[in-house]
C-alpha cells in the first residue's frame, strides 16, 4: 500500500484553510479592527437606539464650550458684569439648541443658617433664570430652579468663600419626547455648523500671511 506524500504545499494549504475557518463567521475586516476603526459607527448606533445618553453627551459639550458657573458677592443675588458676560455666552449656546432644557442650581457658602442659605441659593438661581429670559430663552426650557444651599461646597470651609457662592447651569433633557426630532430649527443648526467646519481659514488665521 502506497503512503500519501505530504508536501510543504499541502501543509501550507491546510494552514490557510484553518485560518480562513477562524474568520468565517466574523464580519469583513474584523481582523483589521484594533478597537478604533468601528468606534464612530458604534457611537452612532448607540445614540440612535438610545444606548448612549443624549443628555449626558450634550451636558459634556455644554460644560466644555461654555462656562456653566457664575459666582456672587457675599449675601447677594446681584449679577455683576462678569456674571452677565458668562450668562450671555450661555444664552447664545442655549439658543442654538432649541429642543434642549436646562436646570439652574443655586449654592451658597456656609456663613448663615441652613434654611437661610437654601432660600438664598434659590434666589440666586431665580436671578439667573430671569436674566436668561431677557436673552430670548423661553422659561419653559428652564426645567427647574433648584437650591442646594450650603450642602455642596467647592471649597470646604466654614468662612466666606466666593467660589461656593455660585449657580451652575446644566443640560437636563429635551422639550420633545424624543430628542432626535429634526425640525427646521435643528436643520439650521446643522447647516450652520457644517458651513463653519468647512470654511477655509484666512491667510492670517492659518499662519501663512506676511509680516
Amino acid at each position: 500500500m502506497q503512503k500519501p506524500i505530504i508536501t510543504l504545499c499541502t501543509i501550507a494549504g491546510i494552514t490557510a484553510l484553518s485560518a480562513c475557518g477562524q474568520d468565517f463567521y466574523q464580519e469583513a475586516g474584523a481582523s483589521l479592527d484594533e478597537g478604533n476603526f468601528g468606534n464612530p459607527t458604534m457611537n452612532n448606533i448607540q445614540l440612535q437606539n438610545g444606548e448612549k445618553s443624549y443628555t449626558e453627551s450634550l451636558a459634556r459639550r455644554f460644560a466644555e464650550e461654555v462656562n456653566s458657573t457664575i459666582t456672587f458677592a457675599f449675601d447677594s443675588t446681584v449679577l455683576d458684569q462678569n456674571a452677565r458676560a458668562t450668562l450671555d455666552k450661555q444664552a447664545h449656546w442655549i439658543r442654538q439648541f432649541p429642543e434642549v432644557r436646562f436646570k439652574v442650581y443655586g449654592h451658597t457658602d456656609k456663613v448663615g443658617s441652613p434654611s437661610y442659605n437654601k432660600s438664598l441659593g434659590k434666589r440666586r438661581a431665580d436671578a439667573v433664570v430671569r436674566y436668561l429670559g431677557t436673552r430670548g430663552i423661553s422659561r419653559s426650557r428652564l426645567e427647574a430652579v433648584v437650591s442646594f444651599g450650603e450642602t455642596q461646597p467647592l471649597i470646604v470651609t466654614d468662612g466666606r468663600e466666593r467660589r461656593n457662592r455660585r449657580t451652575v447651569t446644566e443640560v437636563s433633557g429635551f422639550v420633545e419626547r424624543h430628542p432626535t426630532v429634526l425640525n427646521g430649527k435643528y436643520a439650521e443648526v446643522i447647516w450652520r455648523e457644517y458651513v463653519a467646519s468647512a470654511t477655509e481659514k484666512s491667510a492670517t488665521e492659518s499662519g501663512t500671511g506676511g509680516d
